[in-house]
């Protein structure tokens, strides 16, 4: 790598956040953690897929540097193993034999990157702290679903139905005549969903439904 460049910028829970590294070579693995605790951000260490695999993963954000040829499970093995168990840590790899097809595989599995030895200190800075922040934003929603799936259970079967159908789009009138009931009866609905689901507005309604992943259906 060349001289040390020091990152533009920081994400802002660098401190808590790990970068995780996965290469055979002891002196890569080495420079790479005295780059990546410059910048403040704290790293583990592996010399395999297999010992990285046996620990527990802790609840922060994080990312995996990794590279392509390891010895046993490969990087690109490792990747899809990763994917299967439902692991979802962004990954950067790193080789000194890559070609075209090898990367356009790792970035299709869904890679943050792909960088061929040597590369610059800032290039992988910069690709660490695009991984880092984007697995906090992934964990940052998944706790605001989370968050709204308490007050979500609390709502009867047709108080769903209506978030559901107000979502779509559909105007009081609308969703009382396709469940054949008044109007003001779909007002009262209504009225406990959003009390319930805390929301503000029809728009804060909105959001909390895309949030859910609840389905619109077609009009």
């Amino acid at each position: 790598m060349t001289e040390r460049a020091k990152s533009s910028h920081e994400p802002a829970s660098a401190k808590e956040s790990i970068v995780f590294v996965i290469d055979d070579d002891v002196a890569m693995r080495t420079t790479l953690s005295s780059l990546f605790r410059s910048v403040g951000l704290r790293v583990e260490l592996f010399g395999s897929a297999y010992e990285f695999a046996r620990i527990k993963m802790p609840d922060v954000a994080s990312c995996l540097v990794l590279d392509i040829r390891l010895p046993g499970v490969s990087g690109l093995d490792f990747q899809a193993e990763l994917a299967k168990a439902d692991i979802r840590i962004p990954i950067i790899f790193m080789t000194g034999h890559g070609d075209i097809p090898m990367s356009v595989k790792a970035m299709k599995a869904g890679a943050i990157d792909f960088l061929t030895k040597p590369f610059r200190e800032q290039d992988i800075l910069d690709a660490v702290i695009r991984a880092i922040e984007r697995d906090q934003k992934r964990r940052d929603s998944e706790k605001a679903v989370s968050e709204l799936r308490i007050p979500f259970d609390s709502l009867t079967s047709r108080e769903r139905e209506v978030m559901t159908l107000v979502a779509a789009g559909l105007m009081n009138k609308q969703i009382a005549a396709k469940f054949g009931i008044t109007e003001i009866t779909v007002k009262v609905h209504r009225g406990h969903l959003m009390r319930k689901m805390k929301a503000r507005s029809l728009i804060d309604l909105l959001g909390m439904a895309d949030l859910l992943g609840i389905s619109r259906p077609k009009r």
